[in-house]
């Protein structure tokens, strides 16, 4: 399963959101710190849940950041949150 999977698939699970957007933006970061050839290691999520409404925005990061769990966090150089409830 592919890293963009692997995100979709924890955040549908966790949170059941009404919108879900996860775009590798690796290609755009080529030739900088942290750029895997093959793409997989910069990305932006888009999502929209209803459990992020009484949330903080650190909450809300926090959050997906648990969702994920540390060895999928370990394998992602750079992740651009986009969060509302």
């Amino acid at each position: 399963m592919s890293r963009t999977q692997e995100i979709r698939t924890a955040l549908e699970a966790a949170f059941g959101p009404q919108h879900l957007e996860v775009v590798d933006e690796s290609e755009q970061h080529r030739g900088h710190s942290g750029y895997a050839e093959g793409g997989e290691s910069h990305f932006r999520v888009v999502i929209r849940s209803q459990q992020f409404a009484p949330m903080t925005r650190l909450q809300r990061h926090r959050a997906i950041h648990a969702a994920l769990g540390p060895q999928l966090i370990g394998r992602i150089h750079a992740l651009a949150l986009d969060v509302t409830g």
